[in-house]
């Protein structure tokens, strides 16, 4: 009744609203559980879609249609967010801009040129930060959630290997798009029904020749709908449980049958298929000595001190032992500063990309980590076929992500039904 209530007096407010200015800015298009969603949101969401998909080169749906599949998803995004605040869940300024320099990094722009080129492209630079926030707080609130609670064991692991040795796959990838055709839990046999005839229609116009993103975009209740449904490339033990049989007998063009599971009726198309390849890793047997910074100790010190230790060794005093007198990485001093043998990514970028420039048995300059200052020893280096464990750990990870992808589409589709939601439809 609460709820009930709430929402009368939202749709009061803003009809009162309308009744006091001769233009009305902010109708309200959707109550969403004690929020609301504003038409002017609306508007320029559906603005910001309609450009990414004309620049995709997909053809936007009716208005009604693209309307539709956008506040749906702004629903959703706000059920999210709600449930994030409710837990507590908050991302820091310090957070977000780094956050905001990674992205920045990995296109090759300093922060500056980054936001540069955002405007160049008519991107409002607080809109940007505000979705990556959201999108950030999201991800938190799923990893919480979901993430958690998702375990890959090593028998799942084996028997995906034995399953696919079976078939003869071996590190094949798929390039996938998925259309849902959603049914609410409880549903009746005539829903079911009707939604079992759409999504057999759908597949018939796919299969007659309909432009597959075109179709997602238009009508699938999918997560990924509107980037035309493409679950982009994924192994085998990534695609959901219930495709995998029915991937394995695709070829390239491929539609499928409406596949059943408790949120609808999934159709998936192969878009493109390749196979898989060796892989060589690079080994490093390394050590090292660190001096920490302090309130007594600062970087010129211990750049200082590195130095001093550095001549020593040059004049023929032992690493090792140098290590463990000196050395503030208690774990590895006691072995005279020996990390072992590492492979990439076990080590702090910084410390891995000067470790990579030496030579065998040179000794590196000062480097700077967050843990402090280091000296750096390469001993030798090894190449080897990683191929068997690295294909284990990438199953792994693949399971995981097939695993937490069910669970997230369950986990929204219930979300969605247990709200309360109210769509005004004349604003469509």
């Amino acid at each position: 009744m609460l709820k009930q209530s709430i929402a009368t007096l939202l749709y009061a407010l803003s009809f009162y609203v309308g009744l006091a200015h001769a233009q009305v800015l902010d109708r309200i298009v959707a109550v969403v559980e004690e929020d609301v969603i504003l038409e002017r949101e609306l508007n320029a969401e559906v603005a910001a879609i309609s450009n990414k998909l004309n620049s995709s080169n997909v053809m936007v749906p009716p208005e009604f249609v693209l309307r539709k599949q956008v506040l749906e998803r702004m629903v959703v995004d706000k059920l999210q967010r709600q449930m994030a605040a409710k837990s507590g869940i908050q991302i820091s300024d310090e957070m977000l801009n780094a956050s905001v320099a990674d992205i920045a990094a990995r296109n090759g722009l300093s922060v500056d040129a980054f936001r540069s080129e955002l405007a160049r492209q008519g991107m409002d630079y607080k809109s940007f930060e505000d979705n990556l926030r959201n999108e950030i707080i999201i991800n938190q609130l799923r990893g919480r959630e979901i993430g958690a609670r998702v375990k890959v064991t090593d028998a799942e692991v084996q028997h995906y290997l034995e399953t696919q040795s079976k078939a003869g796959q071996s590190g094949a990838q798929y390039h996938l798009g998925h259309i849902l055709i959603a049914v609410p839990e409880g549903a009746s046999a005539s829903a079911i029904q009707k939604a079992k005839d759409k999504a057999d229609q759908v597949i018939a116009d796919l299969r007659g020749g309909k432009d597959f993103k075109q179709v997602a975009v238009g009508i699938s209740d999918g997560d990924n709908a509107l980037k035309g449904g493409d679950l982009g490339w994924r192994g085998i033990g990534q695609i959901p449980s219930l495709f995998t049989d029915i991937v394995g007998t695709m070829n390239q063009g491929d539609v499928s049958e409406a596949i059943r599971s408790p949120s609808g009726f999934h159709i998936i198309k192969m878009l493109e298929t390749e196979g898989g390849s060796q892989h060589i890793v690079t080994k490093t047997k390394v050590r090292h000595i660190l001096i920490k910074t302090n309130e007594l100790v600062d970087d010129a010190e211990a750049q200082k001190r590195l130095l001093a230790l550095r001549e020593r060794i040059s004049d023929g005093d032992d690493f090792a032992a140098l290590a463990r007198a000196h050395s503030d990485d208690k774990g590895s001093a006691i072995n005279g500063g020996s990390l072992d043998w590492v492979g990439p990514g076990a080590l702090v970028p910084p410390f891995e990309e000067a470790m990579n420039k030496l030579a065998i048995n040179e000794i590196s300059a000062p480097v700077q980590t967050q843990f402090g200052w280091h000296m750096i020893q390469v001993l030798g280096r090894e190449s080897q076929d990683n191929s068997e464990q690295f294909r284990k750990d990438k199953i792994r990870e693949e399971i995981r992500k097939r695993k937490i992808e069910e669970e997230t589409e369950l986990w929204l589709r219930r979300l969605r039904d247990e709200a309360y939601v109210e769509i005004d439809l004349d604003r469509l």
